[in-house]
């Protein structure tokens, strides 16, 4: 059999053009597209693109940057996206080269190409430091005349080069070992890029989790010191050893550089660690840790660093899960598709998730043709009837009272009167007949039956089942009669559930005779 697919929650996406609303205005991408429409006309560089002295230093004062001691690196930064993302091409052709001439800074500005071959510093140019030509790529029109798809494809692939950016190691040190005249070792750097990859994803899987099962804490940052922990401490580990929060804090010297270079994709709102926290310990990076408990309760969490997903970060995340494999749906998916899979669907969403992914289902259909496909759907006698017809009931609640024909064409149904009845009164619809005792039974153990496939032995069943007996002496007497495939199954678990020892005594007995009469 093949090996199912890993489940991820549902995500609430923005629209299209918000994404790409978002992503043009991310940092990193929105200085590269005015660098590949600053290389429109064309621009001399040396080979493979990189951009010579001077240009690098006409590009910085273009983007603003040169009071940023940083500036030289955002510049570069930028116009390797560009170049990565297409909006720039490098022509390296003869032609080209021939071309570049002409375009130098250098040349003497009449086109022919006859420059006093000197760098705009003023010191004469390396043999190659202009051997290609850079212009605008078809990507920038795409920009401008795009669509919003468009835009989010020309984000993604830069997203893609920056994380295989981050994952990759330290450059400082690869080139301190061939300094030294040494072939590249990457056991002696410390780096395996498949775990390095891996354990990126993982951060990057974990917020995404934690933003599809709680959207109201992911609107907050979450502490670094937490988001490492959860990728290294053991889950069965009450308290961590002296090597594991080692490790703890070489990951957050990591994930702090990582998420320096992610940042400014969009990806990610990040607030860094404080430099001050960082020490050098054995030549590698350690953070800081408070002494005292006490002393961490009075530090400031946030100079730990804080990182949350951005809705565009929830966008790429979910895309990157989508192309391993695994899936990953979104709110939305179920509009188009039939009742029975927005039914069999539902239970495992997070609320607000679920009650988003309902209404949009009921947007596409008229309220009274949506509770007649809903409630044909919740039918049957199967194993998980009674949550089809419980997620049902929670579904019609978000009907309004034009919905009232289709239900009151199943009152005398035996799987579904009782819920129509309850939606009928709970509108406060006239004219509804009383129901029967036996239908009032038979909700009753449909009832719990859902609530013991959704929640298992909860506090709040456990509530729910000592009211009803409360409420009735002789429960018991008529439960064990009604004609539903789970009232021995309910009767068991009123029996584990009702804290009475009388009471629980009375719902085994009545589990007993359900069974014997099946």
């Amino acid at each position: 059999m093949p090996e199912e697919r890993p489940t991820m929650p549902p995500v609430r996406l923005r629209t299209d053009a918000e994404l790409a609303r978002d992503a043009l205005a991310a940092p990193l991408l929105a200085r590269a597209v005015r660098l590949a429409r600053w290389a429109e006309p064309g621009k001399p560089v040396a080979s493979g693109g990189v951009l010579p002295e001077g240009e690098l230093r006409a590009a910085i004062e273009l983007l603003g940057l040169a009071g940023d001691e940083d500036g030289p690196e955002h510049t570069a930064q930028a116009w390797q996206l560009a170049v990565d993302t297409g909006l720039v091409e490098i022509d390296e052709s003869e032609e080209a080269s021939g071309a570049e001439a002409t375009a130098r800074p250098d040349g003497d500005g009449d086109g022919d190409g006859k420059g006093d071959g000197d760098r705009a510093d003023g010191e004469a140019p390396l043999g190659d430091e202009f051997s290609a030509l850079a212009i605008s790529g078809e990507e920038l029109r795409l920009i401008t005349e795009g669509g919003p798809r468009d835009i989010l494809d020309i984000w993604l692939d830069g997203f893609e080069t920056v994380l295989a950016d981050a994952a990759a190691p330290d450059l400082g040190d690869i080139a301190a070992q061939i300094s030294e005249g040494g072939e590249l070792d990457l056991d002696a750097i410390d780096w395996n890029p498949e775990e390095e990859a891996e354990f990126l994803d993982g951060v990057l899987g974990n917020l995404y989790l934690l933003t599809a099962l709680d959207e109201e804490a992911a609107a907050a940052s979450v502490p670094l010191p937490a988001l490492a922990a959860s990728m290294i401490v053991p889950e069965d580990m009450d308290e961590p050893t002296d090597d594991i929060l080692e490790e703890v804090s070489e990951a957050m010297v990591r994930l702090d550089d990582q998420f320096r270079l992610l940042a400014p994709t969009g990806l990610i709102d990040y607030q860094p660690v404080d430099e001050a926290l960082i020490q050098e310990v054995d030549g590698e990076g350690r953070i800081q840790e408070p002494e005292t408990a006490e002393e961490l309760e009075d530090e400031d969490v946030s100079r730990y660093g804080m990182v949350r997903l951005t809705p565009l970060g929830v966008y790429a995340v979910r895309a990157r899960m989508i192309e391993a494999g695994i899936d990953a749906p979104a709110v939305g998916d179920l509009a188009d598709k039939g009742a029975d899979i927005l039914l069999d669907a539902l239970p495992g969403h997070p609320e607000p998730a679920a009650q988003a992914e309902a209404e949009q289902w009921l947007a596409r259909r008229t309220p009274e043709e949506a509770a007649r496909e809903l409630l044909a759907a919740a039918r049957g006698d199967d194993e998980g009837a009674p949550l089809r017809r419980l997620t049902c009931q929670q579904t019609l609640s978000l009907v309004g009272t034009e919905a009232e024909p289709a239900l009151r064409e199943v009152l005398d149904d035996r799987h579904l009167g009782g819920l129509a009845r309850v939606w009928l009164a709970e509108h406060e619809v006239a004219g509804v007949p009383e129901p029967s005792e036996a239908m009032v039974f038979w909700l009753t153990v449909d009832t719990l039956a859902a609530q013991l496939a959704t929640e298992g032995d909860s506090a709040e069943l456990r509530d729910l089942v000592r009211g009803l007996v409360d409420q009735s002496g002789s429960f018991f007497d008529s439960a064990w009669r009604v004609d539903h495939p789970a009232t021995a199954e309910v009767l068991e678990a009123m029996g584990r559930l009702h804290p009475d020892k009388q009471a629980a005594k009375e719902a085994r007995k009545a589990a007993f005779k359900a069974r014997s009469r099946a």
